[in-house]
C-alpha cells in the first residue's frame, strides 16, 4: 500500500488551490492578515484565556445542573437493556451474573446500606487485594439482610470493588424467585466442596457459621454469639490456603427486636423458625419493615492458613483452635463495638 501524503494542518492540497484573484495594480482581493500568534505567558493566564473564549448569547439556552449524570446513567441503561437482549453477558458455572448483580442489585441494595441503616465499614483493607478470603461473620436479625449488607460493603468500600459470594442455607434455594435471585448475586450452597472450589479461583466468600440458631435467636441473647459448628469453613480454609477474615456486624439485631417464636407455624410452614415481633405479625405487612438502626461492619485482621501442611486440614484439635480463636476475635470485636456505640439508632 502506497504511503499516505501528510498535508499540513489548515494547507489545503495543491490540486484544489485555487490563485488569488488580483485587483487592480495586482493586488489580491480579500487577503487575509496574519494572526498574531500568542505567546505562552498569555495561553497560562487564567484572565488571558477566559478572555479569549467568546461569551454565549443572551438568549442561548443554559444546560441544566446534573444533566450530565443524568445522560451518563441513561446511557448504562440502555447499554444494558441491549446486553441483555443481545445475551452479551457471561454466567460462571454457579449462577452468578456479574452484570445484572453490578448495574442492577447492587444498585437496589446500595439505598438501603448507604441511606437506611447507614452502614459504617471499618477495616476494609483486611481483606486483601486479590486472591482467596474467607470472610466470617456473625449471623442476627431474623432475615438475612446483613449478609446482603456485608455484600454491600465488600463491594462499595474495598479499593478493588470485590465481591463477595455468600455460601447460603439450602432453604434460600428452594425458594422462588429468591432462589434465582441469590445464584445471580454470586452465592451458592453452604458446602465444602463448592467454598473450596470458589476460594481456590480467588474468590472472597463469605459464611456465618451460626446459621439459623444465630438469625432466629430471641431479642434477650442478641449479641451473644452460638456456636459455630464444627469447625468446617477453617478445614476449608486450610486446603485452599485462604486466610480467614473474622467480621462483627453490629446493627443487625435490632432491626426486628423477636420477643417470641411460635413453633406450630413454623412447623405447618416448613421453616426453622417463625418470628413474633412487637410489630409482626400484630401488623401484618407493615410490621416486616425493619427499624432504621445504625449498623456498623468492622473486618478483623487475616489469620493466614498458607503456613499450616496439607494434612493440617484433617486435624480435629487445629480445627477446633481456629475455629475458637474467630469466634473469640468476632465475640470481643461485638462488644468493644457495642461500648463505642452511642445509640441504636445513631
Amino acid at each position: 500500500m502506497a504511503d499516505a501524503k501528510v498535508i499540513p494542518f489548515g494547507e489545503e492540497p495543491r490540486s484544489r488551490r485555487k490563485a488569488p484573484r488580483l485587483g487592480r495594480g495586482g493586488r489580491s482581493q480579500g487577503s487575509l492578515k496574519p494572526v498574531p500568534q500568542q505567546r505562552d505567558e498569555e495561553l497560562e493566564d487564567p484572565q488571558t484565556a477566559a478572555a479569549a473564549v467568546p461569551p454565549l448569547p443572551p438568549d442561548s439556552p443554559k444546560p441544566a445542573p446534573g444533566s450530565g449524570d443524568w445522560e451518563r446513567k441513561l446511557a448504562h441503561g440502555l447499554s444494558f437493556l441491549r446486553r441483555r437482549i443481545t445475551g452479551d453477558y457471561e454466567v460462571d458455572d454457579f449462577g452468578y451474573d456479574h452484570d445484572l448483580t453490578e448495574q442492577v442489585l447492587m444498585s437496589l441494595l446500595r439505598p438501603l446500606s448507604d441511606k437506611y441503616f447507614r452502614v459504617e465499614v471499618k477495616g476494609i483493607e483486611n481483606i486483601p487485594d486479590s486472591g482467596g478470603a474467607l470472610v466470617v461473620a456473625n449471623h442476627s436479625g431474623v432475615l438475612p439482610l446483613d449478609g446482603l449488607m456485608l455484600q454491600v460493603a465488600v463491594h462499595d468500600h474495598h479499593p478493588a470493588q470485590r465481591h463477595l459470594r455468600l455460601l447460603a442455607a439450602d432453604l434460600v434455594f428452594v425458594l422462588p424467585v429468591i432462589n434465582e435471585l441469590a445464584r445471580k448475586a454470586g452465592h451458592t450452597l453452604a458446602c465444602a466442596e463448592d467454598a473450596q472450589l470458589l476460594l481456590e479461583r480467588g474468590e472472597v466468600v463469605g459464611v456465618m457459621p451460626e446459621g439459623f440458631k444465630g438469625i432466629g435467636k430471641p431479642f434477650s441473647e442478641r449479641y451473644k454469639l452460638q456456636r459455630f459448628g464444627r469447625g468446617g469453613f477453617v478445614s476449608t480454609a486450610l486446603r485452599a490456603g485462604a486466610p480467614i477474615v473474622p467480621c462483627s456486624i453490629v446493627g443487625a439485631e435490632e432491626i426486628y427486636p423477636m420477643v417470641g417464636n411460635s413453633k406450630t407455624l413454623a412447623r405447618l410452614l416448613g421453616l426453622p423458625y417463625f418470628p413474633i415481633t412487637p410489630t409482626f405479625p400484630l401488623l401484618g405487612a407493615l410490621g416486616a419493615v425493619p427499624l432504621p438502626t445504625k449498623w456498623t461492619i468492622q473486618f478483623g485482621e487475616p489469620i493466614p492458613t498458607d503456613g499450616y501442611p496439607p494434612e493440617a486440614a484433617d486435624d480435629p484439635m487445629l480445627m477446633f483452635n481456629l475455629t475458637d480463636q474467630v469466634r473469640e476475635t468476632i465475640q470481643h470485636t461485638l462488644y468493644k463495638l457495642l461500648v463505642q456505640r452511642r445509640s441504636v439508632f445513631f
